[in-house]
């Protein structure tokens, strides 16, 4: 029997909201919520107040900081009690050139004449008519000049402190060039206050001009050095497609600009045109027209990446040696030479080469640098900011090498500082720099700002936290709320200790009243002015020289300038007064030079507190053959006692080339006898 059939029953499934529904409901009740007019005019006005406490605080900065230069140096020198004499003696070496040429813009009767002088110079070095403003790039002092004269200030302040406050006020822009800078990679203004903090703590000269100020081609003649570092960090964050291409090559196209804008402006200087970064430059923007449109990520590509490297490195190198042989140049063999006998590549007895080794700022640093950087705290957040940017930066590498595309936008929840291109440039370059500070110490004057605004953007950046909460998988604590809370409790951190620690010590080293007393030298150059003549030409030491080129305006026969093979010689057979050679040997060196006077200072002459090897008579002893430098040398003798022992006994045949005119403590001033006389 057949079961009678019912109604049809319709069996529904209850169906769940789609997540899309829910979203479009939360949106409404969202839109239904009414916002406040004032709303976006607060967070304007929160934006502004935040910009405008950051440029305030970095503006104080740099003016705190130059206002503390200016007090230091006061009680070092007691600057205002001083006489003129004296105030010129407080500039050393190559300083004291530079401010001479100042001066010598000051006296002349017009600007147009003063360039002409310089630019035809042959009252600084005998037998020699020099380019000052090419040579030294003397472009800092003639803008110096023309604001002493054109604001009025000739008759305010006399010139010596406008100099000074120019040579503070650039130390100035610096720091607060270094407080955006931080800034501006974290994103928060407490950042650029620790690097400020950290970078006046760690600070090395005081009166050092600010690497910023020669990062420009008119103001410094090594400065393409400098740019070919900061090209090369470009095109390895181009290679691994790690920036817009495009971008990159804008940057490029402004190196080239100004190179060929400096080579005009500096009298055609040719060793822009020979210089690495040319080259390197060239060498990019040819290969960018040979690459070939492929699609990223694929085997083909990373080929052509490879390709294009080694096309960038071999054309660099070809293109430079090419250009060598058209453009007509002085070969920098001095600093080649150099670098060889540095990095134990070859050895030579040779004066000049083992003098510039001895030099300090040429050494490799000390223990004590690094331990003076580490008691500040900078060195280990360096280290750590650093590590922690390079290897996410080496993650970033390796997605790119597997095709993977990077992020439009990284957020704080991805954790991942090393797709930032400014962050990988930043880290690039500070390797790069810190690598030549570890071979040459005076480098560290460059590094040293990059290490302070590395450090302080790295603690102060929630990203930077957030990158390693990311590798530790922290779980225990939300890790964007701990990153959070770190930027902002670490670097304050290290704002108190660094404010406990080191704030008495700057206020200590301003109230502290340092004396510098050298009468010796204000007599010496009291006497050139009162007794030589106007045409005389002095010889001795390049430092000695370069003072008595300030402080009398005399004619020199050499100069505290090591960018000059011919100076470098001069340098080097000027010298020879503090070997064993004899009073001949001497008089022909410094007759060949037209020199009137000689100048001997004992200082040099009885050295004994240098490195073992470095005194300059030592030097001139294994380069003249008098002293065993390595096992298999041949020792030459000499029959003459070192020259200026012996010519301070005033005995034949010494008398007969050599008159005592002047001496004191310090200094022992001969006058080179123009008719020689043999007559016991």
């Amino acid at each position: 029997m057949a079961e009678e059939e019912g109604p049809p029953v319709e069996l529904r499934q209850r169906k769940k909201p789609k997540s899309s529904e829910k979203e479009s409901a939360k949106e409404e009740r969202i839109n239904d919520i009414p916002i406040p007019e004032r709303a976006p005019k607060y967070v304007l006005f929160q934006r502004f107040a935040k910009i405008f406490i950051g440029c305030l605080a970095a503006v104080t900065s740099g003016m705190m900081y130059a206002l503390y230069l200016s007090a230091y140096h006061e009680r070092k020198f007691w600057f205002s009690n001083r006489q003129e004499l004296e105030r010129e003696i407080t500039f050393q070496g190559d300083s004291a050139i530079y401010y001479s040429y100042y001066k010598d813009m000051l006296k002349a009767p017009s600007f147009e004449r003063g360039v002409y002088e310089l630019t035809h110079n042959n009252k600084t070095v005998s037998l020699k008519t020099i380019n000052a403003v090419q040579q030294m790039s003397l472009y800092p002092e003639l803008i110096a000049s023309v604001l002493y004269q054109a604001t009025g200030s000739n008759e305010i302040i006399e010139p010596v402190y406008f100099y000074i406050g120019i040579v503070f006020g650039l130390q100035g822009i610096y720091v607060t060039a270094l407080f955006v800078t931080s800034w501006l990679m974290s994103g928060t203004w407490l950042a650029g206050m620790l690097t400020v903090a950290w970078f006046i703590i760690n600070r090395f000269c005081y009166l050092l001009m600010s690497a910023s100020t020669y990062t420009f081609m008119m103001m410094w003649e090594y400065s393409h050095y400098l740019l070919f570092l900061q090209a090369i960090s470009l095109f390895l964050l181009d290679i691994f497609s790690l920036k817009q291409s495009d971008k990159v090559y804008e940057v490029y196209k402004i190196y080239v600009f100004s190179l060929f804008l400096g080579y005009l402006l500096q009298f055609e200087n040719p060793a822009l045109l020979v210089s690495p970064l040319l080259s390197l430059v060239a060498a990019l923007m040819l290969a960018k027209c040979l690459q070939l449109n492929v699609k990223k990520g694929s085997f083909v590509a990373k080929i052509i990446k490879m390709i294009n490297f080694y096309l960038v490195c071999t054309l660099t190198i070809t293109l430079n040696i090419i250009m060598k042989m058209f453009v007509p140049h002085k070969e920098n063999g001095h600093m080649l030479k150099f670098l060889e006998v540095k990095f134990g590549l070859n050895m030579t007895k040779n004066f000049t080469m083992n003098w510039l080794l001895c030099q300090e700022s040429l050494q490799a640093p000390s223990q004590d640098f690094f331990l003076r950087l580490t008691q500040s705290s900078l060195l280990p957040f360096y280290i750590l900011v650093l590590i922690i940017c390079l290897l996410s930066m080496l993650q970033v590498i390796f997605r790119r090498i597997n095709g993977k595309s990077l992020k439009e936008t990284v957020t704080l929840e991805d954790g991942r500082i090393g797709e930032r291109p400014e962050i990988i440039y930043h880290v690039i370059h500070t390797i790069l720099l810190g690598s030549l500070a570890m071979v040459i110490e005076g480098l560290k004057y460059i590094w040293i700002p990059y290490v302070c605004m590395l450090a302080a953007f790295g603690v102060c950046s929630p990203e930077l936290w957030m990158t390693l909460f990311k590798w530790l998988r922290l779980r225990t604590v939300h890790p964007i709320l701990l990153a959070l809370i770190l930027s902002m409790a670490v670097p304050t951190i290290i704002g108190l200790s660094l404010w406990k620690e080191f704030f008495p010590r700057l206020m200590t080293e301003l109230m502290e009243l340092q004396e510098f007393y050298d009468p010796d030298t204000v007599e010496l150059m009291t006497w050139i002015k009162r007794q030589a003549p106007v045409a005389a030409v002095f010889a001795g030491s390049p430092q000695l020289m370069g003072a008595i080129k300030l402080c009398t305006g005399w004619m020199v026969t050499s100069l505290p300038l090591y960018n000059d093979d011919d100076l470098l010689k001069r340098n080097e057979n000027i010298y020879q007064i503090y070997s064993k050679r004899s009073a001949e040997d001497i008089y022909k060196i410094l007759t060949s030079y037209k020199a009137n006077y000689l100048i001997v200072e004992d200082a040099i002459c009885n050295e004994v507190g240098t490195m073992r090897g470095c005194r300059v008579k030592d030097l001139l002893d294994i380069a003249n053959g008098h002293m065993v430098c390595e096992e298999g040398d041949k020792l030459t003798y000499s029959k003459y006692g070192r020259f200026c022992h012996e010519v301070k006994i005033n005995y034949s045949p010494y008398v007969n080339y050599f008159t005592r005119v002047y001496w004191n403590r310090s200094y022992f001033v001969y006058k080179i006898n123009t008719v020689i006389s043999f007559q016991s």
